[in-house]
């Protein structure tokens, strides 16, 4: 968690030898912050930071962890550096990349090679989650990548969504296959009005895809909470890292690249955008997450994957699934599962919220609108109860 009051994710010694280096994976599962007199952000941006568009007031901080504290927050680059004393005279496109991805050619064409070191890193990143004091929850959806993640952890499991949703029977049939218990939180439309203001105001973000896709984990993690854990373990990363999408075998318009290996390059490098989401809407229910498979030995692995074990028309995340065979039922290690957003029917059910709140889906953008309202009418309601 926190190194120091300006650091976040590992300690200041070893971002020294990292900058010294040039390493992009120095063994951390993220970092971000300010050490000595420089602000740093990992790679794939896992610790999330932003700056202040504004470059900063007398009366108010140039960077900050959350976005609510700035006024204008913007996101720092994952991977980048600067000297504190050019905030305010740096854009942040210009800010230049200290550590970039290492390089695109599988590190051996052994495939057994590559799915031992795969392992290892898989366990070494599990193992040093539990080395700390917290007292973890998984969130658990059923698929492989969660159920891996809960089996290394052996830690308790709570599901997410509404009583006919996917991901609450698919977690159901796993956690049956696995012989363990599981804690189904039942969600209601109440609750995702009540929510959607909070993620909003933690994760400064309003778009509807955000907001819907860090309900879930919000909900999941205020009972969590609830129930006296102080950390959240998820299986994000392993669709990006592994090849998990339809598009990277597709190769479709939603892809820029013209292989399957580059394509799951591609999605690697979306990870900055979206795990401050997923962090921030965590940390705003009190809990710390805990991601074993965003690990950068996990991540690592991953990029030397050989081709054949990344994804084709009949099996995606190939290496990965051969990994989580070792350890899980094969019903579970094989099976697909919906996105969070769409497999809780969060989606479905902000939609409908929408629509009865008068937003069309004959309007443009119309859950995002929707979004927007109940954010205003919150602090509306807020500011009333100030004066």
């Amino acid at each position: 968690m926190t190194a120091s009051e300006t650091l976040r994710g590992t300690d200041a010694d070893v971002v020294r030898a990292a900058l010294e280096s040039g390493d992009p994976l120095p063994g951390t599962t993220g970092f971000a912050g300010e050490v000595d007199g420089r602000l740093v952000r990992d790679v794939l941006g896992r610790e999330p930071l932003f700056l202040e568009a504004a470059g900063g007031t007398e009366n108010g901080p140039d960077w900050a962890f959350e976005p609510a504290a700035l006024a204008e927050p913007v996101p720092f680059p994952a991977g980048a550096v600067l000297e504190t004393a050019d905030l305010g005279n740096t854009p942040v496109e210009g800010i230049d990349d200290h550590w970039t991805l290492p390089g695109s050619e599988p590190d051996t064409d052994d495939p057994e090679a590559a799915l031992e070191a795969l392992e290892d890193a898989i366990r070494r990143a599990a193992d040093e989650a539990l080395a700390s004091d917290r007292e973890i929850a998984v969130a658990f959806s059923g698929g492989v990548d969660s159920t891996l993640v809960a089996e290394l952890l052996d830690a308790p499991l709570y599901v997410v969504g509404f009583p006919d949703s996917h991901d609450v029977e698919a977690a159901r049939t796993a956690a049956d296959a696995m012989g363990r218990e599981l804690t189904v939180v039942e969600l209601e439309p109440a609750a995702l009005e009540r929510a959607v203001p909070e993620i909003a105001r933690a994760t400064g973000r309003t778009n509807a895809m955000d907001v819907q896709i860090a309900l879930p984990l919000y909900l999941v993690g205020e009972r969590v909470a609830a129930d006296g854990f102080d950390a959240l373990a998820v299986g994000q990363g392993a669709d990006e890292l592994f090849g998990g999408y339809e598009k990277v075998v597709r190769l479709d318009h939603r892809v820029e690249a013209e292989t399957t290996r580059g394509a799951v390059r591609e999605q690697i490098r979306s990870l900055p955008d979206q795990l401050p989401r997923d962090v921030l809407a965590i940390r705003a229910t009190g809990l710390e997450p805990v991601a074993p498979l965003l690990h950068d030995a996990v991540v690592d692995a991953a990029l030397g994957l050989p081709d054949e074990l990344l994804a084709d028309e009949e099996t995606r995340k190939r290496g990965f699934r051969r990994v989580a065979a070792r350890y899980l039922p094969d019903e579970v290690a094989e099976r697909d599962k919906k996105a969070v957003q769409y497999g809780s029917l969060v989606a479905r059910e902000l939609d409908r919220l929408a629509r009865q709140a008068g937003y069309k889906r004959r309007m443009d953008d119309h859950v995002t609108k929707y979004v927007a309202s109940l954010l205003e009418d919150s602090d509306g309601a807020a500011a009333a109860g100030e004066t």
